[in-house]
């Protein structure tokens, strides 16, 4: 329910409630609802097998899959800073965006080495520490879901 715009001779404590509109998907808020659902997937897959995901991890971990990494960051932070102003959480997922294009666009800089380094050291913290940093991943993608999900109409 969200409050009609003043309406003339009405006090503003006498607004009516009207139910608010569905939000329809666009094509962009497809491609961050699937982005959503992605991050929940891998999150999920590192919860219940954190040394399975990070096989999958190092596998990457070659020039070509750094750069491969860095792309996919940038257009999942494209997408998310698109799609914010028609989500029910504007703010957090513009600066979600933000932060996802700015990973992107470093990830080449760190280079295979420094990257690897990183892993390592995530890796020797135990697996407790890998899945909690998986269901981080799971409630992200969750919000992303949630805040770009059409709203559904009350009955």
């Amino acid at each position: 329910m969200e409050p009609t715009a003043g309406q003339p001779g009405r006090p503003w404590c006498e607004r009516r409630w009207v139910a608010a509109q569905p939000r329809h998907l666009s094509t962009v808020g497809l491609l961050a609802l699937l982005i959503g659902l992605f991050l929940v997937a891998i999150g999920m897959c590192g919860v219940a097998a954190p040394h399975g995901l990070l096989t999958a991890v190092r596998f990457v971990l070659t020039p070509r899959g750094l750069y491969l990494v860095a792309a996919v960051r940038v257009v999942f932070g494209v997408i998310l800073v698109l799609v914010a102003p028609s989500s029910c959480a504007p703010r957090v997922l513009r600066l979600l965006g933000f932060i996802m294009l700015l990973a992107g666009l470093t990830t080449p800089f760190f280079g295979v080495d420094r990257a690897r380094a990183m892993l390592d050291w995530w890796s020797a913290q135990g697996p407790a520490f890998m899945r909690l940093w998986a269901g981080l991943a799971v409630a992200l993608g969750a919000f992303v879901v949630y805040a770009v999900a059409p709203r559904r109409r009350a009955a």
